[in-house]
């Protein structure tokens, strides 16, 4: 990115719409797989030594294009450039398959329509004919058109459809998750800010690290884009002739080999002995030649007085040698060198960036009203650097990048977050989620498929088995079948992608990795299910997957999308046992318990800055965005208290939320710390396990939960401790005025209660 080359990042899988053909039903993500015979991956089936083998299920047959090759133009050679993208040779063509006619109606059919798509493409075209590049594209595209069409009914639904409007105000928005892996567990949220000017609609997200390579990709960065030009230089370099003689390397032979003897106090070996005499020789034959030039004669001198002095070390040993440096001229040249242009005109196809120092969306929450507002511009300030980007049309995005954001001093918790903008006015739901292919992210909502992927990666890091028998085998599995797709779907579709130029070939090969991606993910999650199911104790993936506490699909209910750990949901009795007489508890420390049961969320503290909740309500804000605890909020392991103080919040069940899979904890005040360069963190000490943390002893432990917790949905608390009566019936009366009449499945008035209830 830095030179403004595409060519390091081209084989990034942008999500336009897919070309993959949609399995004719929903993918079962609760019961047993479907059997499949095994595939010769070319061994990527056997996992490193001592990892089990793993059976992996038969690709597709590759989807076969009807379109006719381009053409390929004379004297290029785009072959050798598709073979970079795809790193793999190309295998020989394979045999036309021999298909029978199509049926006469059907054939009708297809002739009107292509008459009808190329009649509207003059009209567009004003009666141009299209290039054999732009006609491959069109046909793609037209492809994708009837695809998406007749896919409609059959595709996955989204596990959260996303709303063409969100609700304008909400504080919390809409939570969404987008498919694939370029989001932090796959989630996204659309707020529509209320302001004078209409609804402002914002997409808030925060990309994983892994992601940001590809999002810089499609930016044009001040200061990043390279030019090349021609500079007079003084360099340093050896003459040609001690080049084509190899006068400094005989030399520096000679010197390491008695080197090696006087350092070692050995005696002179023949190969020492020999190795200057052949030196010596060829510096003679160098300074024998009348023809040579002064300089030529200065350089043999000077290799000569270097072996006069290892010839006296020969016969007469003594210290080691100092350093001998290869002679060398200096000259004044014309050199390439790339300067950064700080002001150039943003890459073909990329988005212009300026970076400015970084900032968070000021809102504001009206307490009255419970509604959040924002202007479109005010912003606070943040410590650390970001992008805003130019979308075209009135959209833009902001984005803190991770490279840019050293952990050491900058905000931890603003790194990899990313808002895009709308302009001003309702409607643009679709559109936001639509709009992260602009920068090279996904931009599709996650279906099922999908979204039983994301539960087992989340499973496999909150039970820790990253590094179980056979778990990296599978992994390199289900990579090597995606890869292999690719090279199914590329080498099918080899003459018409050799007809395309640099940048055409790349959109070309983007949609391809999408393609492949989605059609080969119904076989990687069966490979990967397995080996979580024997890491975790059972048969086979199978067996783990029929099993109660198997639950691939989120927590969709309340304000937050909550992934769920089948070690915790399929064992509540065990985790109820190991917590029997202890509660998870929150402290407002001096906070309003109406005003956190009117937006209806224990939000954290990034959380709290887009709502536009102010500052000051959290025990350490500013070192929690050092550490990067910002993102979480904090709760603590206590004993199940008897006389609680007000303003508490209380989980008698702490399998309520120990269910999650994005938390984590220390038995000691840590400020949340996930950031390795804070001196807070201390990879040894966190544990994500809870039958570890049931048992900490620690007076001020912590267990931090991603976001947030939903206090009025499924994860609500069993007790609400209000300072006084007044407070609890006011609390009360709002609640009921909203229709919420139980909490947790418990009657709201059992759980709120007051200091004097005990």
């Amino acid at each position: 990115m830095g030179t403004g080359s595409k060519s390091s990042h081209q084989s990034y899988a942008v999500s336009p719409t897919a070309l993959a053909e949609a399995p004719a039903a929903p993918l079962d993500i609760t019961g047993a797989p479907a059997a499949a015979e095994a595939a010769d991956l070319a061994g990527a089936a056997v996992g490193p030594a001592g990892d089990p083998a793993f059976e992996v299920p038969e690709l597709p047959e590759p989807l076969v294009e009807s379109a006719p090759p381009a053409e390929l133009p004379a004297g290029d050679d785009p072959l050798a450039e598709l073979d970079t993208l795809v790193g793999t040779e190309p295998e020989p063509e394979p045999e036309p398959a021999v298909s029978a006619a199509p049926p006469e109606e059907e054939t009708a059919e297809a002739s009107a329509e292509a008459e009808g798509v190329a009649a509207e493409g003059e009209l567009q075209s004003g009666g141009e004919e299209p290039s054999a590049e732009e006609a491959v594209l069109l046909q793609a595209e037209d492809i994708e058109e009837v695809q998406e069409e007749e896919e409609e009914e059959e595709t996955d639904p989204p596990l959260t459809p996303v709303p063409a409007a969100p609700p304008v105000g909400e504080p919390t928005g809409t939570p969404i998750l987008v498919g694939g892996d370029d989001f932090i567990n796959s989630e996204a949220t659309l707020v529509a800010y209320d302001s004078s000017d209409g609804p402002r609609e914002v997409l808030l997200t925060h990309i994983s690290e892994e992601a940001e390579e590809k999002l810089l990709d499609a930016l044009s960065i001040p200061g990043t884009h390279m030019e090349e030009i021609q500079v007079e230089e003084e360099v340093k370099e050896r003459l040609d002739l001690d080049k084509q003689k190899k006068l400094a390397e005989l030399t520096k032979t000679a010197i390491s080999s008695v080197q090696h003897k006087l350092k070692t106090g050995s005696e002179m070996s023949e190969a020492s002995i020999a190795k200057h005499q052949a030196a010596y020789d060829a510096v003679a034959d160098v300074l024998h030649n009348p023809s040579i030039s002064d300089d030529e004669k200065a350089m043999a001198l000077h290799y000569l007085h270097q072996l006069n002095v290892v010839k006296d070390k020969i016969d007469n040993g003594g210290a080691p040698m100092p350093w001998m440096d290869a002679y060398e001229v200096t000259s004044t040249k014309m050199v390439t060198k790339q300067i950064p242009v700080p002001d150039g005109d943003p890459e073909p196809g990329t988005l212009a960036a300026t970076v400015r120092k970084a900032s968070r969306i000021k809102a504001n929450l009206d307490p009255a009203t419970g509604q959040t507002s924002w202007d479109g511009v005010t912003r606070s300030s943040a410590n650390g650097t970001e992008y805003e980007i130019d979308m075209g049309d009135g959209w833009k995005a902001v984005y803190r990048p991770y490279k840019d954001n050293d952990p050491a001093n900058t905000e931890f918790s603003l790194r990899g977050q990313l808002e895009v903008h709308a302009p001003a006015g309702a409607g643009h739901g679709k559109d936001l989620v639509e709009r992260l292919e602009q920068l090279h992210l996904m931009n599709k909502p996650m279906t099922a498929a999908e979204g039983e992927w994301t539960y087992l990666a989340n499973n496999i890091r909150a039970q820790g088995l990253e590094g179980s028998a056979g778990m990296k085998g599978a992994m390199e599995t289900a990579q090597g079948l995606q890869d292999l797709q690719v090279q199914e779907i590329v080498h099918q579709r080899m003459e018409s992608l050799m007809g395309l130029d640099s940048d055409a070939l790349q959109t070309a090969m983007k949609r391809i990795h999408l393609e492949a991606s989605h059609k080969v993910l119904p076989m990687k999650v069966e490979v990967v299910r397995d080996a979580v199911a024997k890491a975790s104790g059972f048969a086979s993936g199978a067996e783990l997957a029929a099993s109660p506490g198997y639950e691939p699909t989120p927590s969709t209910g309340g304000k937050w999308l909550t992934w769920s750990r089948f070690d915790v949901t399929g064992k509540k009795a065990e985790v109820q046992g190991a917590f029997k007489g202890r509660s998870l508890t929150h402290n407002l420390n001096g906070g309003d318990l109406a005003s956190l049961l009117g937006t209806g969320v224990l939000a954290s503290t990034e959380k709290r800055a887009v709502m536009g909740i102010g500052g000051g309500l959290g025990m350490s804000e500013q070192s929690d965005k050092m550490t990067g605890g910002a993102n979480s909020v904090f709760l603590r392991v206590k004993k199940t208290p008897s006389s609680p103080g007000g303003g508490r919040l209380i989980w008698d069940d702490p399998s309520v939320l120990m269910q999650r899979s994005d938390y984590y904890a220390y038995n000691g005040d840590h400020y949340g710390a996930i950031n390795p360069a804070h001196h807070n963190y201390n990879a040894g000490a966190i544990t994500r396990d809870p039958m570890k943390i049931a048992k900490f002893s620690g007076s001020s432990n912590e267990i931090m939960f991603r976001n947030g917790i939903d206090l009025l949905g499924a994860e609500a608390p069993s007790r609400i401790v209000c300072h006084t009566a007044a407070e609890r019936n006011s609390i009360l009366a709002s609640l009921t005025s909203r229709g919420i009449t139980q909490l947790g499945g418990k009657p709201v008035e059992d759980v709120l209660c007051t200091e004097a209830d005990y």
